[in-house]
């Protein structure tokens, strides 16, 4: 479903992502875990078209993506939820997620985005900026499933958010995986949360994948020393 083939990108003279290749089969959910600086935030930048690619490949389901603005990329299937969360603080729930609807659904969200989080419909007409860290988390997550993705990537999810509200997110991640026979690429720190929800690991170091392994063979003690070091 997607494809990432000797992709290099940075910012100004600066490479930060080195020859990264990976794949992702439909409906599995991998993290790239890494400590803050070593590339994930520049990897989802370039892969959403936030920046450039220096070289090498973007496929999702075929599609090669590598070259087209970040808008074109969403309608061919993939969705962002940045680090940080980016809602529309003066808008309400219901518009906020409104913005990531085609014009086809006339502005009415798919109920199923409300059965995911229940907590989004009690708070419709609630201004963005009103909502906790991890109400803001889940409406994001909403707002990008609003635009029927193929692919959904999401950095740093739990940053800030409270143990409780994690284990929700992490529920309804693998709900959305099933329903919506969704691929994810999750972006984290806190190994406990991909522990729970991902098939794949890897760990990006300096720009460069330095380990790589399936849940079934997951050493955490590995991963829990690149995160720590």
């Amino acid at each position: 479903m997607f494809k990432v083939s000797s992709l290099a990108s940075g910012y100004g003279q600066s490479q930060v992502i080195h020859d990264l290749n990976f794949s992702v089969d439909k409906q599995e959910i991998i993290a790239i875990m890494g400590r803050n600086g070593m590339g994930k935030t520049t990897l989802f930048k370039t892969l959403m078209g936030i920046l450039p690619t220096r070289s090498g490949s973007i496929q999702i389901d075929g599609t090669e993506v590598a070259s087209m603005e970040s808008h074109d990329r969403v309608a061919s299937g993939i969705a962002y939820v940045p680090q940080g969360r980016m809602i529309f603080p003066s808008m309400t729930v219901l518009e906020n997620i409104q913005t990531g609807l085609p014009a086809s659904a006339n502005g009415k969200v798919p109920d199923e985005l409300y059965a995911l989080f229940p907590v989004l419909y009690e708070m419709k007409h609630r201004r963005g900026g009103n909502l906790s860290g991890g109400q803001q988390q889940q409406l994001a997550i909403a707002r990008a499933l609003a635009t029927n993705p193929k692919v959904l990537l999401l950095d740093e999810p739990t940053e800030g958010i409270q143990p409780s509200i994690i284990k929700d997110i992490a529920r309804s991640l693998k709900e959305i995986r099933k329903m919506r026979n969704l691929t994810i690429i999750v972006s984290e720190q806190v190994l406990s949360f991909t522990l729970d929800i991902a098939d794949r690991f890897f760990v990006i170091d300096k720009g460069r994948f330095a380990y790589e392994d399936t849940r079934a063979n997951v050493d955490a003690a590995t991963i829990s020393r690149y995160l720590s070091v």
